[in-house]
C-alpha cells in the first residue's frame, strides 16, 4: 500500500505525542519520532520542513477535523444559535486527548518567531466554527464574527487549561458567560444603529463597511495574510 505524504505526517504526529507531554513541542520530541517510525530524515525533512512547529499546526488541525465533524453529527437544530456557538468551542476542546499537549503548544506559540502561527490556527478554528455552523457573511461581519470567537475561544482555551472541575463544568459556565457578554454587546450595536439621532454619524462607516468583502474561501486566513476577492 503507497504511503502518502499525509499519511506519513499523522504516523510521526502519532509518535510524537508521547514525547510532548515531557519534551513539548521540539526538536528533541521530533527527533525521537522520526526514530520511532523509522523515516529517512530526506523524506521528513521534506513532509516537515519546520519539524515540530509543523506536526504542533497538524495537530491542532486534527482537532478541528474532529470538532467539525462532531458538529455535523449532533443534533444542534432545536438550539438557539448562541448555543449551537457553545457547542462548537466545546466540542474543541473536548477533542483535545491531553491538556498538557495543548499547555506545551502554548508555550511555543508564545515565541515571537511562531506567534503568527498560533494566531492564525485560532482564527481558523473559528473560522471553520462560523463556516460548519452555515455563516453566508461576505462584508465586514464575516471579520467580525471570527475575530470576536477568536477572543472568545481564546479566553475559554485559557480558563480551561487551569480547570480540574468535575467534567471542566467550571469552563463550560465561563464559556457562557463570554458568550452572553458579546451578545449584549451585539445587542447595544444593534441598539446604536437603529437609533435615529445616530443615523448621520454613522452614514460614512457603513457605507465604508459595505464595501468590505470576505476573501475568496480557501482556508481560514488572518488579516494580513488575506486573499482579496475578484
Amino acid at each position: 500500500m503507497t504511503t502518502t505524504y499525509e499519511d506519513a505526517k499523522q504516523q510521526l504526529l502519532d509518535a510524537m505525542l508521547t514525547h510532548v507531554p515531557f519534551d513539548g513541542w521540539s526538536e528533541t520530541s521530533f527527533r525521537a519520532a522520526i526514530e520511532e517510525c523509522g523515516m529517512d530524515d530526506v523524506l521528513v525533512r521534506a513532509i516537515c520542513p519546520r519539524g515540530a512547529v509543523d506536526l504542533a499546526l497538524t495537530f491542532h488541525a486534527r482537532g478541528d477535523a474532529v470538532m467539525a465533524d462532531r458538529l455535523k453529527t449532533e443534533d444542534l437544530g432545536d438550539i438557539k444559535f448562541r448555543d449551537r456557538i457553545a457547542a462548537a468551542v466545546r466540542f474543541r476542546l473536548q477533542a483535545v486527548p491531553d491538556k498538557e499537549l495543548v499547555r506545551r503548544g502554548m508555550t511555543m506559540f508564545s515565541l515571537p518567531s511562531h506567534a503568527a502561527d498560533g494566531a492564525r490556527a485560532v482564527w481558523q478554528t473559528c473560522d471553520l466554527i462560523w463556516d460548519t455552523l452555515g455563516d453566508t457573511s461576505d462584508d465586514v461581519n464575516w471579520y467580525t464574527k471570527r475575530a470576536t470567537l477568536s477572543g472568545v475561544y481564546s479566553s475559554t482555551l485559557l480558563f480551561w487549561l487551569g480547570d480540574d472541575s468535575p467534567g471542566n463544568q467550571k469552563t463550560w459556565e465561563f464559556l457562557d458567560r463570554r458568550i452572553d457578554n458579546v451578545m449584549q454587546f451585539e445587542k447595544l450595536k444593534r441598539q446604536v444603529r437603529d437609533n435615529p439621532l445616530f443615523r448621520p454619524f454613522l452614514a460614512v462607516p457603513n457605507w465604508l463597511a459595505g464595501q468590505v468583502k470576505a476573501p475568496a474561501k480557501t482556508h481560514g486566513t488572518l488579516p494580513g495574510f488575506l486573499t482579496p476577492r475578484k
